[in-house]
């Protein structure tokens, strides 16, 4: 690009809106043009700020890792957006990091040389640090309130007039969404969250919107320039984009309706952008006729689910399987460590430290099957069942046809219920899958309570191993470290308990042909998911992988224990056994002292008997 062609991109970009063609000089002057390859970073999180990016063509993702190393994507940002704009004022490091998605070409100007460029021209720097100051405060306002609440993100005072079946309304003019989500906005300030907090939902719901659009485009029932606009609307939600404007909160009447209508609106608006109208022009792309046409909430909202749970069921599984690997590792750490195992409380038999890690291991991978088993109850969906799976309104061809293009959208192996009647209002899947994950939820807190046990003390407990010292645990006594990490898995155990409940009472309460709580379900089950996944990870991280174990306190308490005698069994019968154990506890001597004393057995065949060692498996006994 030479300087005439930066000078007319700059123009299209609202950062610079109110610059004339020497100040848009100056500013061309101190840019540099540079081409970022696909996956390419172009900035990262925590590297000082030094340039404003412009996006000349392709795509730019942003994202954020978590203390755990997972990465989060927060949005992408395509032609004439903007990355970076406070570079231009400080070098405070980058909150995020940036990479090109697609191959990039983007226009920098970098702080200093945008500095000296405008020394002589102070109403330049005047005005692109004021408009960039107006930009990071919306994009604060925008983060701090994720669009829930239409007054708090009212802005430019733009609006534009909507009309539904309850009468007008004024829209704010930047919001994708309309008329009928910003009833549901006002209708339904329910539990906090959003849509938008659960992004794997709203890019299955895009999925299924799309795999409709293509399906009534080959019906001939869309013309191609609006569904092109449609699959590419669609498109772009999927890669993470516009989801700011799904804001109906996850609790609402009416199955769905609102959350299918909010998807509706976002579309044809973004459509009716691609076919160069303005948002809120329904008579070119509307979202009943056109994004909706051939659909109901009905099936829509249940289909998209299901696709977000079995995504979201990967992902858990991908977590639980790293926690099993992190007690596997404990488990081959703590093999050789001798402990005392026990039952009901009470000393029982000689085990390894290593052992009990290895079964925490088991039990878990034991879920893993569990989880899909259940999850693939999913890929049975209604689309085409319409209202209440007669199909009304919609052609006999759509719903095989909406199936072909969701397999290939979504990569699941989908299929389409065989009785569309009995599907759109069965919520069985439901249920079996939310006892799965309160199946592993019960499992994870049984482990819990052993590593409070397992650590109590440190003087006055069981201690046979250390948690890792995560913070202070009291305000009064000092010295005082608390099992934390275990505490709070407890808590979310409980939570997930609480809420397959939940979906029990929802599914129950499905009346004829259609069960009006499966937004209630919705949000339990996507909750449920997000907690395991988050104190699944905690759990890994910040507790086993940094216990240690106490082995002389974990022999002593083996070599002292009555529970020694079960090893004589065999040989000197349980009445004499039992004999000896009660003497024991009574005189305070050991059984080893007792059997020498009695001349029970010699000495060596005693020793080898209650070696600790001995006792950790199957044995043949003498005959």
């Amino acid at each position: 690009m030479d300087r005439t062609q930066i000078i007319e991109f700059l123009k299209n970009v609202r950062l610079f809106d109110e610059l004339d063609n020497e100040q848009l000089g100056l500013l061309a002057e101190s840019a540099e043009i540079k081409k970022f390859k696909k996956n390419q970073l172009v900035f990262q999180e925590n590297s000082p700020r030094k340039n404003l990016t412009l996006i000349v063509d392709g795509e730019i993702e942003l994202f954020k890792k978590t203390p755990y190393g997972e990465e989060k994507r927060l949005t992408f940002f395509a032609k004439y957006d903007f990355l970076g704009e406070g570079a231009l004022m400080d070098d405070y490091p980058h909150s995020t990091s940036a990479r090109a998605s697609l191959a990039t070409t983007v226009i920098v100007i970098n702080r200093d040389r945008f500095r000296e460029n405008s020394k002589n021209n102070p109403e330049l720097t005047a005005k692109v640090l004021s408009n960039v100051a107006r930009v990071i405060s919306r994009r604060m306002r925008q983060t701090s309130t994720r669009v829930a609440n239409a007054a708090a993100q009212y802005v430019s005072g733009r609006t534009r007039r909507e009309h539904d079946l309850l009468g007008d309304r004024e829209v704010p003019y930047e919001f994708y969404y309309g008329i009928q989500t910003l009833r549901a906005l006002e209708n339904f300030n329910i539990s906090g969250i959003s849509l938008s907090h659960f992004p794997v939902l709203i890019e299955s719901i895009a999925m299924v919107k799309l795999a409709s659009a293509k399906a009534n485009a080959e019906l001939g029932l869309l013309s191609e320039p609006v569904a092109d606009a449609i699959e590419r609307a669609c498109q772009e939600i999927i890669a993470g984009r516009y989801h700011i404007h799904f804001v109906v909160d996850m609790i609402q009447g009416g199955a769905g309706t609102s959350t299918n209508m909010n998807a509706n609106e976002v579309i044809a608006n973004r459509a009716l952008e691609i076919l160069g109208y303005e948002k809120g022009d329904y008579q070119y792309c509307h979202p009943n006729n056109h994004i909706n046409l051939s659909q109901s909430t009905n099936d829509v909202y249940p289909t998209s689910l299901n696709l977000a749970l079995i995504k979201s069921n990967r992902k858990l599984i991908e977590v639980l399987n790293e926690l099993i690997v992190s007690f596997r590792n404990k488990a081959a750490e703590f093999a050789d460590v001798i402990k005392m195992g026990r039952t009901q409380l009470q000393d029982a038999v000689p085990m390894t430290l290593g052992q009990e890690f290895e079964a925490y291991a088991n039990t878990l991978g034991e879920e893993i099957t569990r989880l899909n088993e259940n999850a693939n109850l999913f890929l049975e969906v209604n689309m085409g069942g319409t209202a209440i799976g007669t199909g009304i309104n919609a052609d006999p061809e759509y719903g095989p046809k909406v199936i072909k293009h969701l397999k290939e959208i979504s990569g699941f192996d989908v299929i389409l219920a065989p009785d569309l009647v009995e599907a759109t209002q069965d919520t069985g899947a439901f249920v079996m899958y939310s006892s799965a994950i309160k199946r592993l939820a019960v499992k994870l807190s049984k482990i819990c309570n052993d590593l409070r046990l397992l650590s109590s003390g440190p003087r006055a407990g069981i201690n046979e191993i250390n948690l890792p010292k995560m913070q202070p645990g009291s305000s009064i006594m000092p010295g005082k470290v608390n099992p934390v990490i275990p505490e709070v898995v407890n808590q979310i155990a409980y939570k997930v308990i609480g809420n397959d409940l939940t979906v029990t009472l929802a599914a129950e309460a499905g009346q004829l042909q259609l069960n009006v709580m499966e937004p209630v379900i919705a949000q339990s089950l996507f909750e449920s998911i997000e907690m395991l996944k988050n104190g699944m990870a905690t759990l890994k991280y910040r507790c086993i992988d940094g216990i240690t174990a106490n082995t002389a306190r974990c022999r002593m308490m083996v070599e002292r224990s009555i529970g020694l005698v079960t090893a004589l069994n065999p040989v000197l019968g349980y009445e004499t056994c039992t004999s000896l154990a009660r003497e024991a506890l009574e005189s305070g001597r050991g059984v080893y002292e007792l059997v020498l004393d009695k001349k029970l057995i010699s000495k060596a065949e005693l020793d080898n008997l209650l070696k600790p060692e001995n006792m950790l498996g199957p044995r043949r006994n003498r005959g």
